[in-house]
């Protein structure tokens, strides 16, 4: 029998006895165990079946196929064709080509695909994929060709072989045309202010500036957030009319 002294008295406590268990509980008590364990390996085994059966069904939809590239046009403001509302959330019907507001229920986007039966939506600004009205994200390969015409991106080795590439790219109208050398919509006796966009828009200091920049680079800070946001993240905070520019110059150089 083991002893503890105390460091304050000299008494002796004896330890419990060693209690030993009949075979019968101890048998049961090792297959109670088991039993336990492959409840809870199976208990988290379905609960990952179901977390990986989640993510496929956010990830896949099943109305890619009704997505009408022939009709898809970015190029006008990200404005609501209903309520006619500009904003951060403005949404492109991927079907019928119209924009529409918001995600949630009553909004226009919302309405319009329970009406019109159009479940597949853009995300103007951030050019995320969504499934409406089950509101879930899409996450799918076969949308790349459509995310590069909404926000073209060039990487530093693509934006040097500008000047000396001769192959001809395709658009989602499935013509070809040389990147670069594009012509622009003439909105009542623009024309004039087309020849300038397309002088400079071969001005090649000009244009590497803005073909480095994303989107996301560019896109203005509110006013009330700023203060909010390091110093690092402000270096590109640019005026309207300069983003635009930058995304015009972006789209007609892009070879996607």
């Amino acid at each position: 029998m083991t002893e503890f002294p105390l460091p304050h008295s000299s008494r002796k406590i004896p330890t419990k006895p060693n209690v030993v268990l009949p075979a019968k509980v101890c048998m049961k008590n090792q297959s109670m165990t088991s039993v336990n364990g492959h409840n809870e390996n199976s208990s988290r085994k379905r609960k990952s079946e179901d977390q990986l059966a989640m993510e496929s069904s956010a990830e896949s939809c099943p109305y890619l196929d009704t997505i009408n590239r022939s009709i898809l046009d970015f190029d006008f403001e990200p404005s609501c064709s209903v309520s006619l509302e500009s904003g951060p959330h403005v949404y492109g019907c991927l079907v019928c080509g119209k924009f529409f507001r918001g995600r949630g229920q009553h909004t226009p986007a919302y309405t319009h695909s329970v009406d019109e039966g159009h479940f597949v939506y853009v995300h103007l600004s951030r050019g995320t994929f969504h499934c409406l009205p089950d509101d879930y994200e899409i996450k799918d390969a076969s949308l790349a060709d459509i995310s590069a015409a909404l926000h073209p991106t060039f990487v530093k080795d693509e934006i040097l072989r500008l000047d000396t590439n001769a192959g001809l790219a395709r658009d989602l109208f499935g013509r070809r045309y040389l990147p670069g050398f594009v012509g622009l919509n003439n909105l009542h006796k623009t024309d004039c202010v087309n020849s300038i966009v397309q002088a400079l828009a071969h001005v090649r200091p000009l244009r590497d500036f803005f073909l480095g920049l994303t989107h996301q680079d560019v896109t203005m800070i509110p006013m009330s957030h700023k203060k909010k946001i390091k110093k690092k993240l402000q270096r590109h905070q640019l005026s309207p009319l300069v983003q635009c520019f930058g995304e015009l110059i972006r789209k007609m150089w892009s070879d996607k």
